[in-house]
């Protein structure tokens, strides 16, 4: 009440004030239109005070007093608005509408007030500086709708709104591109944000061409509304922009007026909460309460015009062609017609006439599993029979069952299980003749109503059903989609394959951009599901109102889908009979077991084999493991055990991965676009180990119905679970958001091919030139994966090497890089390359990886030591023996032992050396003696020899003298006494004591 009190003595002072300026100046009284009512705040008691503020102040006199006004949850209904000057509600008059409390923005030729675009610059650049911003990104008004940026630059759309009660703010929406992020979330006027679900936060896809509805509930009092994109990772092609339009805000109390409709709409009665959009060939004004018609022979107008247009002249983009039902002759012919609504004029200047019919042919014939049935119409053949569609139904023979699903190919008339239509990007539904036409031998695109018009074709199946003879609960493939299609286009054309799984929500498989050669695809369904196909065809991605590209024209020849479970049949297979003699009732065979085609038993897959479901039965249907592979029990797949051997020469290594972890991890980079966003490549390899250790990728915004726990398994819809995924990850960090994103989460590796030293296997090559080379003598061990999910760019689907290094430096667990040439891991974008170093990608240790070494002899004992060969190459396997310790004799004995034999031996040699000396001084003497008396006379008469001498008698002589024939020690010393110096004369001795001398 004290503030109630003050606001009305600061009023009355305000008032007396202008009296006495008034009074002085002498203007005249105010008049209505001179002033108008606005409430003032409310208090604590929840009242407060109806003023009157002037137009123009100081410009009159006489402003009614402040009263009490009415209650501040006061409001009226929709279609009528608060009277100020009664303060009751009062109905809208004609041409104009209201909520009752709340406002509407459904025009956007501006922006409207209130309103506010923001981007938000990225700070992240790789160099560090601020000139790549985002100042040209925003939300910009395109008469109808919103359009959001189409950039990576994060981009909020703000308005503020004061609720005096609880309320709800609404708004439609579509969101159809994945490759940018899209959240509305909400704050209070101390930017605090709101707590709210994930499901209220992030947004939804929407199909291409529909719009949502999202409601919020909003608190009373101040509720600040953000509307924010960004881009996640923007390639090559044109990301799809977020439209908003009709935002709807309940709560705001009271409505003070009514707001007039738009041009285009009107409202015919009084007390109107919405204006309704004219017919086709009316138009409107700004608060019309009704259309004015247009001179239809020369002016046309589309649904909510507001002006009428001239008709221009016909030409080839006003009218198309269809092909005729079948005749009771069978025949059929090609006719024209113009297009709905026809905006055209006839016979003027350079008009285009339209084109007479063609001549009655004969119509295509049905396609396999139908058959004419003489009433000029194909029908579907009964369960258990099948056809060519060329010949009757005809039941299938004993030990076969009829496949089935639906075999798609001539086009004369639209099949029933398929459905066409056409969305206008802005407005509503086109004509849905204009959306998808047969031709013949192919449907095509139709025309639209302008050239960004999304062209929908549905085919619904509602389940699949796998032949009797394959059991459902081993079998990895339930189904699969093949279609051959083909673009002619001048423009940015665009082409989508698009797949609902259990009416959740639709996600694009593939695209195709520009115009393509004929080509086919295919989608193989690894879950048994209700599945929505639909391809979506747009001429351009650019804003458009008109027609012009009508030539640019998207064809598919042929949509085949197998094991469809309201299919019909095209042909037999062989299936599995019963034991039983007399049985003919196909019968499941158990997992892992195909059909002997003589026998039509069920035979179980050779050992480290696989079944091939879709395989024509027989034991072709079982394919090999790769090297180094074994099968799961049930022969769904193959994987490594994580044990592999290689042997060279007469050395066989053998390897435990097993300490390398079931899943590992590598998140490369950062690299940044051109704007400066930054974002990384994460990948998961799961290196062994069959389907429970596969590894998972999953997006964290895009599929809000999943819980955390199925995101974990990989049980979303954007979930992938294979053996190597990749996740484009954005940090929180200089993008606004409070967490990191988890995005574009895709497959590159589901088949296993094998383990080899080999730098090529099954058509996939290893690439070592990437990889820093080594010397080490352990080769490296490369791991071949296949997906065979097929895209745009690799025909024959994805592929990756993971090459394992022995480095004994690194830890087990080890480290995963890419090709240093190749950052994103793939140089081609087909194949991607990863090598994983670790010791545990070292061989098991063999007794060949250590040596001895033996310790110094103390006190009689001696140790044995071992260690390992440097460097050591090997990991786990047989361990270093215990040091052993061995008794010895010390090396002190041994050398005394030398040193006495080497003493005696030296003595000896010295004795003998002194003895053979003295014996050969003796002989030499003698024999001088010997020579001199046979040679000369002795000049001594007394003498009997002069060989004798003094001292030595002839006995003695005769003694000594007597020689056997000489040894060879002694030849040798007398070769050796030669050298020194003396000459004898050999001469023949003759004396008469003959008896001394006495040779042999």
């Amino acid at each position: 009440m004290r503030s109630s009190a003050w606001f009305v003595a600061s009023c009355a002072l305000i008032l007396c004030a202008l009296g006495l300026i008034d009074g002085a100046k002498g203007q005249q009284p105010c008049s209505e239109a001179d002033y108008y009512y606005e409430y003032t705040e409310c208090d604590s008691t929840g009242s407060r005070w109806r003023v009157a503020i002037p137009q123009s102040p100081g410009a009159c006199t006489g402003l009614p007093e402040p009263v009490r006004g009415t209650e501040c949850t006061f409001s009226c209904d929709a279609g009528e608005f608060l009277e100020m000057s009664a303060q009751e509600c009062t109905q809208c008059a004609a041409g104009s509408y209201s909520l009752g409390s709340g406002v509407r923005f459904d025009q956007w030729d501006s922006m409207p007030a209130g309103f506010s675009s923001l981007a938000t610059s990225l700070e992240n650049s790789p160099r560090g500086d601020d000139r790549l911003t985002c100042n040209s990104s925003s939300w910009v008004p395109q008469g109808n709708y919103l359009e959001s940026n189409r950039d990576e630059c994060t981009v909020s759309l703000i308005y503020a709104v004061h609720l005096k009660k609880q309320g709800s703010v609404s708004f439609e929406y579509q969101y159809p591109d994945k490759n940018l992020l899209f959240e509305f979330f909400i704050q209070n006027d101390q930017c605090q944000e709101m707590d709210q679900s994930a499901d209220a936060k992030w947004l939804k896809l929407t199909n291409h061409g529909e719009w949502a509805t999202h409601t919020v509930n909003l608190k009373s009092g101040t509720n600040i509304l953000y509307w924010r994109t960004g881009g996640v990772l923007m390639g090559t092609k044109v990301v799809k922009p977020v439209l908003l339009k009709n935002v709807q805000i309940e709560g705001v109390a009271y409505t003070s007026e009514c707001f007039p409709c738009k041009p285009g709409t009107f409202s015919h009665s009084p007390g109107s909460s919405t204006c309704d959009p004219c017919p086709h060939d009316t138009y409107s004004g700004h608060g019309a309460s009704s259309c004015t018609p247009c001179n239809t022979t020369t002016q046309y107008a589309a649904e909510g015009s507001a002006t009428c247009k001239d008709k221009p002249p016909c030409s080839k983009k006003d009218y198309f062609q269809i092909h005729t039902a079948c005749d009771h002759e069978g025949k059929t012919q090609v006719m024209y017609k113009w297009m709905e609504p026809k905006i055209c004029l006839e016979g003027v200047a350079d008009a285009e006439p339209l084109p007479p019919s063609g001549e009655r042919e004969p119509c295509p014939p049905c396609n396999p599993g139908f058959y004419n049935n003489d009433t000029a119409t194909c029908s579907p053949c009964p369960p258990g029979t099948y056809s060519d569609g060329m010949k009757p139904c005809r039941k299938c023979p004993a030990g076969t069952e009829p496949t089935l699903g639906y075999e798609y190919k001539w086009w004369n008339v639209l099949p029933a299980n398929m459905k066409t239509s056409c969305f206008n990007v802005g407005n509503s539904k086109c004509d849905s003749m204009n959306g998808w036409e047969v031709a013949g031998d192919h449907i095509q695109s139709g025309a639209g109503s302008s050239d960004n018009d999304y062209l929908i074709l549905n085919i619904h199946i509602p389940g699949f059903k796998l032949p009797t003879s394959v059991s459902s609960h081993s079998a990895t493939e339930f189904g699969r989609i093949t279609f051959e299609f083909e673009t002619v286009c001048a423009a940015d054309c665009e082409l989508y394959f698009m797949m609902d799984v259990n009416r959740k929500s639709t996600t694009v498989v593939e695209s195709w951009e520009g115009a393509k050669t004929r080509q086919s695809y295919t989608h193989i369904m690894t879950k048994n599901a209700s599945v929505s196909y639909t391809w979506a065809f747009q001429r351009t991605n650019q804003p458009s109102d008109v027609r012009r590209r009508v030539n640019d024209v998207a064809r598919l020849y042929s949509i085949t889908v197998s094991n469809a479970v309201d299919g019909v049949s095209s042909e037999c297979r062989a299936c599995a009979l019963s034991a039983q003699p007399s049985s003919s009732t196909c019968v499941p065979c158990p997992p892992g077991h195909y059909i002997d085609t003589r026998t039509s038993q069920c035979t179980e897959c050779p050992r480290n084999t696989y079944l091939v479901s879709h395989a024509t039965p027989g034991p072709d249907a079982c394919k090999p493991c790769g090297p180094a592979s074994r099968s799961d029990k049930d022969h769904r797949l193959c994987y490594s055990d994580c044990h592999f051997t290689h042997t060279e020469g007469n050395a066989t290594l053998t390897f435990d991965f097993s300490l390398l972890g079931s899943v590992g991890s590598l998140m490369n980079g950062p690299s940044f676009t051109s704007k400066g966003t930054k974002y990384f490549h994460q990948f998961n390899i799961s290196l062994c180990g069959g389907q429970g250790q596969l590894a998972v990728c999953t997006d964290n915004v895009t599929d809000l119905s999943v819980t955390d726990s199925q995101r974990e398994k990989g049980e979303g819809a954007n979930s992938v679970k294979t053996f190597i995924c990749q996740s484009t990850i954005i940090p929180a960090s200089g993008r606004g958001f409070h967490t990191a994103l988890s995005s574009q989460s895709i497959n590159l590796a589901d088949t296993f091919l094998g383990v080899t030293v080999e730098n090529a296997l099954d058509g996939v090559k290893a690439g070592p030139e990437l990889w820093p080379q080594t010397s080490k003598k352990v080769p490296d061990i490369n791991f071949y994966y296949r997906s065979l999910d097929e895209t745009s760019s690799c025909v024959l689907g994805r592929s990756a090497v993971v090459t394992l290094r022995c480095n004994p430096v690194k830890s087990t667990k080890g480290d995963l890089s890419v090709p240093s040439r190749c950052p994103a891991g793939t140089c081609d974008g087909c194949t991607f390359h990863f090598l994983w170093e670790s010791s545990g990608a070292c061989p098991t240790c063999t007794d060949r990886d250590y040596h001895q070494i033996e310790g110094a002899c103390k006190g009689g004992q001696q140790d044995l030591l071992y260690v390992w060969t440097e460097p050591k190459l090997c990991m786990g396997g047989v361990a270093l023996p215990e040091k052993k310790t061995l008794p010895c004799e010390g090396m002190e004995y041994w050398v005394r032992l030398g040193a006495g034999l080497g003493a005696f031996t030296a003595v000896l040699l010295v004795s003998l050396t002194c003895y053979f000396w003295k014996k050969n001084k003796r002989l030499e003497y003698k024999y001088s003696r010997l020579v001199m008396s046979a040679n000369k006379e002795c000049e001594l008469p007394g003498a009997d020899s002069c060989a004798v001498m003094e001292g030595e008698n002839e006995a003695d002589m005769e003694d000594e003298v007597v020689y056997t024939k000489p040894s060879l020690l002694g030849k040798l010393k007398a070769i050796a006494s030669k050298g020194n110096g003396e000459n004898f004369e050999h001469v023949q001795l003759n004396s008469s004591h003959s008896k001394a001398l006495v040779w042999s």
